[in-house]
């Protein structure tokens, strides 16, 4: 991604900063309105206040899974949208900003003491909008090595890396992983380098299925398959120890259920939302004391030992992004004033879209 203009822009805005007194910044901010509505608005923003950075938006990346309830009006509105993110504050009732994958670079800075911050790339779990304030703690630095476009993968990176360590797969084992959008495939490409004896996954798009198999998957099915656990248990060699679930489907789980070896982990890394989950538990669920569990990227799993916290786990992201490259998987590339076709285009053709960015300009 070419930075040329958001470099210039940065320089203009820096210049500004100087000025006394310092005329009103605006930006433009993209708004969840109703179900399948989106909108980009023209908002005033104040200059950062002592202890805070001015970032400019370099480029962000829409959530095939979150985002996508929401603006299909499928996510609960009375729940709160992330109480661990400050920029992600109130519930997911409309109206609402939203998004967590943003890149930018600070230009400007609220004192002196934050000088060595001016110029710097970061990544923020920060809703789609051109410009925003936020602290230091809430920035995520990028080493000169990750380019931007694979610096919008390190959300997803830590949720596939949160996933493989919930489901604690061990050498030799047989691992199936039932989705793969991008969070999906990226916990294929983790998987695939720890040894197991088989990995294969299970997805309702072509596309999908063949970047599954570039990821390291031995093979991959189609959910519709005819005798799907019969098919996915030939091609591991045996019923699976192990799977994920991130298809965002309800009748993954029971396929998973079905294909499972005796005492076999079910991490489940999906959000329904308000979609309801039909589970049939009453075959071989008990006799085969299979574990049903779920994921979520915002805490650190049980089975962690006392030396892991969230800063090593993103240090774990951040290295992979430099092995996998995800940014392979941005199929599309929309400026932010068209969010609202970006959006649709996404709700209408997951078959041929992986990821979708935002682009920003000056």
């Amino acid at each position: 991604m070419k930075d040329v203009s958001t470099h210039n822009a940065g320089l203009a805005i820096a210049a500004m900063a100087a000025m006394n007194p310092r005329p009103a910044l605006r930006r433009h901010s993209l708004w969840f309105t109703a179900p399948r509505q989106v909108e980009v608005r023209d908002e005033e923003l104040a200059w950062p206040a002592p202890g805070q950075l001015l970032i400019e938006t370099m480029a962000s990346a829409i959530s095939a899974g979150t985002e996508m309830l929401l603006f299909r009006g499928e996510a609960p509105g009375d729940m709160a949208a992330d109480a661990t993110i400050g920029a992600l504050r109130g519930t997911l009732a409309f109206p609402l900003k939203y998004g967590y994958a943003a890149v930018g670079r600070v230009a400007a800075v609220g004192d002196a003491s934050l000088a060595g911050w001016e110029g710097r790339r970061v990544f923020a779990f920060h809703p789609h909008e051109s410009l925003f304030v936020a602290a230091p703690a809430e920035l995520i630095a990028l080493p000169a090595e990750t380019t931007t476009e694979d610096a919008l993968f390190l959300a997803s990176m830590e949720t596939a890396v949160s996933l493989v360590q919930d489901v604690r797969a061990v050498l030799g084992e047989r691992a199936l992983v039932f989705g793969q959008g991008v969070v999906g495939l990226l916990a294929t490409g983790l998987l695939a380098a720890q040894g197991l004896g088989a990995l294969v996954t299970v997805d309702g798009f072509a596309r999908r299925r063949e970047a599954s198999r570039e990821m390291g998957a031995h093979a991959s099915f189609d959910p519709g398959t005819e005798n799907l656990a019969a098919a996915l248990c030939r091609a591991l060699g045996g019923e699976a120890d192990v799977a994920i679930e991130v298809s965002g489907r309800p009748p993954a789980l029971t396929q998973a259920l079905e294909a499972m070896a005796f005492g076999g982990r079910i991490v489940v890394g999906s959000w329904f939302g308000t979609k309801p989950v039909p589970l049939d538990l009453g075959r071989g669920f008990h006799r085969r004391r299979l574990s049903l569990t779920s994921s979520q990227v915002s805490s650190l799993g049980a089975g962690l030992g006392p030396a892991w916290t969230k800063d090593r786990r993103m240090q774990v992201a951040m290295d992979w992004l430099g092995r996998l490259t995800p940014s392979q998987f941005i199929t599309h590339r929309f400026a932010l004033e068209q969010a609202p076709q970006a959006y649709a285009f996404l709700d209408l053709h997951a078959d041929s879209a992986l990821q979708v960015a935002l682009t920003y300009t000056a």
